[in-house]
């Protein structure tokens, strides 16, 4: 059963900032190198923990045969982040998305394994009519090549609904690591925490992948009665598109959450910024269009840094919805204190170096 080095599993457990890697394209649609070291040399400095690629934000087109991009990103991310990680006190964590039936996702999983990435996201979204036990017996199957990160995705983008029952036995797989929780929802949220709670694993860490509700889930203590005794668990960290951008504020943010919850106090000011970071990404996210284009609002962000040169996605269709770019504009406006732009221009030129 692989096994995550146990530094690394000590420091997801803590709780990372893990920016879900966007894909850095130039105006032919094809891979600008350049500026995808620059983006993930950005989320290196900005103090994030560790990386995820090859999931939504980086766009699951990437695995189309026409495309051919799902290697060579891994790639190219395994020779920077090895450059990276000679820079950094501590090792990123470094996360594969993996995605498909059974044996197209213990192929990504070993190819992931193979060039160094130390964790599978698991999208569950192809098995969208399969029961529990056809669920678990591939989740087994991917975990015997690489640990996991549960994902469960909102079925807005593609996911699928991933009752309770799922989630308790889930979690008794060997080589679960963590779980991005990221329905969109709160009972469905809940539904993931108290499984969790309930198999009694305390090394799964818990993530949010809920940008609607990115602050609250980081404060919130989860508590259950269970045979008699108090059980309380934490989602700990994110993984998450919207901290793709602004990133040295969500490493920020992340700190102030943590003091917070050290501290047994969720002030005032921290509960206006969480209502300020889900106004922020209903922006980036498009959430008036049904989220049609939450990957090019993120372009748009790093295009207005300077770090991607457009927002092109790899789908020529896929782009900024009507009135996107003026409610980003809005919100750069509102919320002044929450962008990165200082930190971004005092830098780039040398991650573009």
């Amino acid at each position: 059963m692989p096994r995550l080095h146990p530094r690394l599993h000590q420091l997801l457990l803590g709780g990372l900032v893990i920016p879900a890697s966007p894909l850095a394209l130039d105006a032919r649609r094809r891979l600008d190198e350049r500026r995808q070291r620059a983006l993930w040399r950005y989320y290196s400095a900005a103090g994030a923990g560790g990386i995820a690629v090859g999931v939504h934000t980086t766009q699951f087109a990437i695995r189309d045969p026409k495309v051919g991009l799902f290697r060579p990103l891994l790639e190219l991310g395994r020779d920077e982040f090895d450059r990276l990680d000679a820079r950094r006190g501590e090792p990123l964590v470094r996360i594969a998305g993996v995605c498909g039936r059974t044996e197209q996702a213990a192929a990504e999983a070993a190819l992931a394994r193979d060039l160094g990435y130390h964790a599978g996201l698991l999208s569950l979204a192809a098995l969208r009519e399969a029961d529990d036990d056809t669920l678990l017996a591939h989740c087994r199957a991917v975990g015997e090549v690489i640990p996991l990160v549960g994902f469960y995705l909102q079925p807005a983008v593609g996911g699928r609904v991933l009752p309770f029952s799922f989630w308790r036995r889930f979690a008794e797989v060997e080589s679960v690591v963590a779980i991005k929780i990221a329905p969109f929802h709160r009972y469905q949220t809940l539904d993931v925490v108290r499984a969790v709670a309930e198999s009694g694993r305390d090394d799964i860490a818990l993530y949010t992948g809920n940008d609607d509700n990115i602050v609250l889930d980081l404060v919130t203590p989860y508590r259950f009665r269970l045979d008699g005794r108090a059980v309380e668990r934490r989602i700990v960290g994110g993984l998450l598109g919207h901290w793709a951008v602004w990133t040295r504020g969500a490493v920020e943010l992340l700190e102030q959450c943590h003091r917070a919850v050290a501290a047994g106090c969720v002030s005032d000011e921290l509960l206006g910024q969480a209502a300020a970071v889900t106004d922020a990404n209903a922006a980036f996210f498009d959430v008036a269009n049904g989220f049609a284009g939450c990957i090019a609002g993120l372009h748009e962000v790093l295009r207005r840094q300077g770090l991607f040169e457009g927002i092109w996605c790899l789908d020529p269709n896929e782009t900024l919805s009507p009135g996107q770019r003026e409610e980003i504009d809005r919100v750069y406006r509102t919320y002044p204190a929450l962008n990165d732009d200082a930190f971004v221009a005092a830098h780039r030129d040398e991650w573009l170096d």
